[in-house]
């Protein structure tokens, strides 16, 4: 039971992480340019060009966060087992592909993205595993 708790609140942390990051901080600092509904992923498509590069960096910090602090909290609440850290860590790994493929993004973004989402996985893992304790 205590795997799957571990898990959900990994995964909750993570994904609040990440709207924290990108939505809240994000669009705040770099607000959407008019006439784009961010609810609508058409209008988003078309109108990839005019958002701005600052709100761009806060997406990658987000899918660098999001796992880290997700796998991160699945593993302490775990104690005993990697699995509910590596279950977050893929399923935030998932979402940052889906974004990644759904809408166009300029080269440099595909690149800090990827290795940005990558390197969070690796951190989290590495900090969710000094969590462990030994089984008895």
């Amino acid at each position: 039971m205590r795997h799957v708790l571990a898990t959900i609140a990994g995964f909750i942390v993570a994904s609040i992480t990440v709207y924290i990051f990108e939505s809240l901080i994000g669009h705040s600092l770099f607000p959407l340019p008019e006439g784009i509904n961010p609810m609508d992923i058409e209008s988003i498509k078309e109108n990839m060009h005019l958002i701005p590069a600052g709100a761009k960096i806060f997406v990658v910090i987000a899918h660098f966060m999001g796992p880290l602090l997700g796998m991160l909290v699945a593993g302490m609440i775990s104690k005993t087992s990697m699995i509910p850290a590596y279950i977050v860590g893929g399923l935030m790994l998932a979402a940052t592909a889906f974004n990644l493929i759904m809408l166009p993004k300029e080269t440099w973004f595909l690149a800090a993205d990827t290795v940005g989402a990558i390197l969070g996985f690796y951190i989290g893992k590495t900090m969710a595993s000094k969590k462990m304790t030994p089984a008895i």
